[in-house]
């Protein structure tokens, strides 16, 4: 196992030094990272995260499918592709009024962000100005938005900007040479290109990927020097574990080792550290001291709610109890 003593910028000494933003990680560094022995791995990635975060304080966000089913990509782990052989019923785009009902739960709840996923390739102007008017009513209830409707061109994105979005979620899934195994109906620079008209637009970027589809150790580490290595990275990053759903490709994907699921979270700090670092799908079937250990690893953010687009969720009772079980408290919402 490598100890990762060919890093130049991260000595093996017993403190390390305070490790400045940087956008060059290559996939080398990032493989020899999630190769360090276990405790120096989570004491580094302990170290940058109180050098930027309170390690007492989560984010909670909370997410809404507000437009299920019916999409016509053929991402394999997703239930909502109209292209699997079993697949959600299409619905219809949710009207504002009950998404605003939604949003008024989840701030009662304790959500300090509320995210909106609708199962499109790229949306029509007419739903477009829906979903506008959905982001406007959240922000008037205190909420910080985020939305993931799929691609964007750079007139939809500054669209959203107007209505006050402050968040697009549009994960690049996995590593660039993996990508091609996992989705067909769109690039990964398509992916790309949407992430730049966000940004061109002054919207935050939420984007991460997703551990346990069939990938190698050198696939998580692309991935990850994908998204350290952009020129700025992504204020959020949620790491999933595939949750695997009947009917999709990925239906009987192998199981992933929990330690090397908290090296993904730990070496995603490290490299992103003044980033919130999102422990996102999957939780369902993490014992509490997994998510434990993903804490201590740096994740710092959650979906608080019993489901998220279409699978299921810990129970918020459960999240409640586990945090303060550890002595951590949730983000406290400005009024």
């Amino acid at each position: 196992m490598a100890d990762g003593s060919s890093l130049s910028a991260l000595s093996t000494s017993p403190t390390p030094p305070a490790s400045p933003l940087r956008h060059d990680w290559t996939r080398a560094e990032v493989e020899e990272l999630l190769n360090l022995p276990f405790p120096e791995l989570l004491y580094r990635a302990q170290t940058l995260h109180r050098q930027f975060f309170d390690p007492t304080e989560i984010q909670i966000s909370t997410l809404l499918s507000i437009k299920t089913g019916g999409c016509p990509e053929d991402c394999a782990y997703c239930p909502q592709s109209s292209r699997h052989e079993e697949r959600l019923k299409a619905e219809k785009l949710m009207a504002v009024d009950g998404v605003l009902a939604e949003a008024k739960r989840a701030r009662e709840a304790g959500a300090a962000r509320f995210c909106m996923g609708a199962a499109w390739r790229s949306p029509k102007d007419h739903d477009l100005e829906a979903v506008c008017s959905m982001i406007e009513g959240v922000k008037a209830l205190g909420l910080e938005t985020c939305v993931t409707l799929g691609m964007l061109d750079d007139r939809q994105a500054h669209r959203l900007k107007d209505a006050g979005l402050d968040y697009y979620n549009h994960n690049i899934d996995t590593s660039p040479e993996f990508y091609g195994e996992i989705i067909s109906t769109r690039t990964y620079q398509d992916r790309l290109d949407t992430l730049a008209n966000v940004r061109d637009a002054g919207i935050n970027v939420c984007c991460g990927g997703i551990v346990g589809m069939g990938e190698g150790e050198s696939d998580r580490a692309g991935m990850i020097a994908s998204l350290a290595s952009m020129p700025k990275h992504p204020e959020s990053v949620p790491i999933n574990l595939l949750v695997k759903v009947a009917g999709t490709p990925l239906a009987t994907a192998e199981e992933v080792d929990p330690i090397d699921f908290v090296r993904v979270i730990a070496v995603a700090r490290i490299t992103m550290p003044a980033s919130h670092v999102r422990l996102a799908a999957g939780r369902e079937n993490m014992t509490d001291e997994t998510q434990t250990l993903c804490f201590l690893s740096g994740a710092n953010s959650i979906f608080y709610g019993e489901r998220l687009l279409t699978t299921p969720n810990p129970a918020a009772t459960r999240d409640r109890q586990l945090l303060d079980r550890l002595g951590m408290h949730t983000t406290v919402l400005s009024k």
